[in-house]
């Protein structure tokens, strides 16, 4: 590999477009933090060249471990990942330094002729490269009479939604924080509520990685890094994530999972924009996991104060996962990736 120019740091990143805008966005802050250019590194994933589906392969790490091996021989110095394809437990030698503000942690709808979902015709062709989002809209479609059928699709944001536009899908799902980075927020035609379904845990979020401080570079950049921070987000994912790591399922297991702020979050639906003035003293952890036929969901939620350390947000995931292990939950993740 060259070497960076003098006083550059260099950033790991897959090649993805959706990849590419979001370290871009990082890179320009920890540029601004830290007064040194930072140079994009693309890094090629097995997640990315293979074509099989994401529970065939295990979803678990296809997306990071390059990056990781990457920082790892220090060719890189920070990566930046989604959070939700990262594994649950964090490799020795490596932190993750920050966890910046969350997007619209929502899955949005992107159909023909502006459809939302509850206006699918019967039999609609819906794509979806996830087992959880397969779960769930087949859960949702048996409870109000619809008929549609939900099928695997791999590729980028302009493959998936091309199946739409030739006519070989009626809708794809995708990540609302995806299109929103890449500038396609516009194709939107549904934001499918919370309520309706989950979103995977951690979704909406980037997680920002470098080596563990054993030298006074790694030390520095983790102090710079650490100012990209937002701790509410932190504890949101990491409460995410312990259900899910509770759970024994991987990133490719039908599990969904949420941590938010309720009236915080009713009051940002609702689009009010005083909502972050608000004052909020209790986390909401929602979790759900299903047979991807949709016939059977367990679907619970517990509440309790906001975590201030990372031990409570921990906590909040392990006891609702318990809750839901209790429930039957275990029996339904037969695509897990242990």
């Amino acid at each position: 590999m060259s070497e960076p120019e003098q006083g550059a740091l260099r950033l790991g990143t897959r090649r993805s477009q959706l990849a590419l805008a979001q370290s871009g966005q990082v890179a320009d802050e920890v540029s601004r933090l830290t007064g040194r250019p930072v140079e994009l590194v693309e890094i090629t994933t097995y997640g990315d060249v293979s074509r099989e589906d994401l529970a065939q392969i295990g979803g678990t790490g296809v997306f990071v471990t390059a990056l990781r091996e990457a920082l790892l021989k220090g060719d890189v110095d920070f990566a930046v990942h989604s959070l939700k394809d990262l594994p649950t437990a964090q490799p020795d030698g490596l932190v993750l330094a920050a966890v910046p503000e969350r997007e619209d942690p929502r899955d949005v709808l992107v159909a023909r002729d502006e459809l939302k979902f509850t206006d699918l015709p019967r039999g609609a062709r819906v794509g979806t490269g996830s087992t959880r989002r397969t779960a769930q809209l087949n859960s949702y479609a048996r409870a109000h009479g619809m008929s549609v059928e939900v099928v695997p699709v791999r590729g980028n944001v302009d493959t998936r939604i091309g199946f739409v536009r030739s006519g070989e899908l009626d809708a794809v799902v995708l990540a609302a924080a995806g299109l929103n980075r890449i500038g396609r927020a516009e194709e939107v035609t549904d934001f499918l509520s919370v309520d309706m379904v989950l979103p995977a845990p951690g979704q909406g979020a980037l997680a920002i990685e470098c080596r563990a401080g054993n030298t006074s570079h790694d030390s520095d950049l983790i102090a710079a890094l650490g100012e990209l921070d937002d701790p509410y987000t932190r504890a949101a994912v990491t409460a995410e994530r312990s259900l899910l790591a509770a759970l024994e399922a991987g990133c490719s297991a039908p599990v969904g999972a949420l941590a938010d702020l309720p009236p915080l979050s009713a009051s940002l639906e609702r689009g009010d924009p005083h909502a972050d003035e608000q004052i909020v003293k209790e986390m909401r952890l929602r979790g759900v996991v299903g047979t991807t036929d949709g016939s059977t969901l367990v679907q619970l939620s517990t509440t309790g104060p906001v975590p201030e350390t990372y031990d409570q947000a921990m906590a909040l995931g392990r006891v609702l996962a318990a809750e839901m292990l209790a429930k039957g939950a275990a029996g339904l993740m037969g695509e897990r990736a242990l």
